[in-house]
């Protein structure tokens, strides 16, 4: 079977499947792929929103009733929580809505999220009102990226296309970390440590 034939059958399912965990770069790569033609721009949109969703509402659901796990535990124990909680408790419905938008810390949040008292209703409603967004606007950068890459190299092979389309994303995301590396070091060295007694 072709790459071309495994992308029409299996590139929903892989878009959705990526979307759930730091799945940024699988909905871009979505979006060049629909804008190849070998999928639906909607489709790709609708099937990260959805894959994002239940992802973390699993994740949420996992910090609220299985905080006494050793996976909870362990991730818990993750020295970025502590900004992760001091965002909650200033801008608890802000971070809800905004924490998928921030690299790094998509998978931590819910579960962090899940261990506090916002109602699974406000989690829900927030969690759906971002996955709507977030699908459209990565398959869109996508989608976009893939207008301007042929418009500057020509219409490359499709595996080119791939490399190139998940490169991008990652080289800007390294950038903005170096960046600002320094804001990020401040952030989490001022999260307050445990003293031991």
């Amino acid at each position: 079977m072709s790459l071309e034939l495994l992308i029409e059958k299996y590139g929903t399912l892989a878009v959705f499947l990526g979307a759930g965990v730091e799945g940024e770069t699988a909905v871009v790569i979505g979006g060049v792929l629909a804008h190849r033609g070998y999928l639906s721009f909607w489709q790709v949109a609708v099937a990260a929103a959805i894959g994002s969703f239940i992802a973390d509402q699993f994740f949420f659901l996992a910090g609220r009733y299985a905080r006494a796990s050793a996976m909870v535990r362990r991730i818990l124990a993750n020295p970025g929580i502590a900004s992760v909680q001091r965002l909650l408790e200033r801008h608890p419905n802000g971070f809800v809505f905004a924490f998928r938008f921030i690299y790094g810390l998509r998978t931590i949040s819910p579960i962090a999220i899940g261990t506090t008292k916002i109602p699974t209703a406000r989690f829900v409603v927030l969690n759906a009102l971002a996955a709507c967004i977030w699908g459209p606007l990565f398959a869109g950068v996508g989608y976009v990226f893939g207008q301007g890459a042929e418009h500057l190299l020509g219409r490359l092979p499709l595996p080119h296309h791939l490399l190139l389309a998940a490169a991008v994303p990652c080289g800007l995301l390294l950038a903005l970390a170096y960046v600002f590396r320094k804001r990020l070091l401040r952030f989490f060295r001022s999260a307050p440590r445990e003293t031991s007694k």
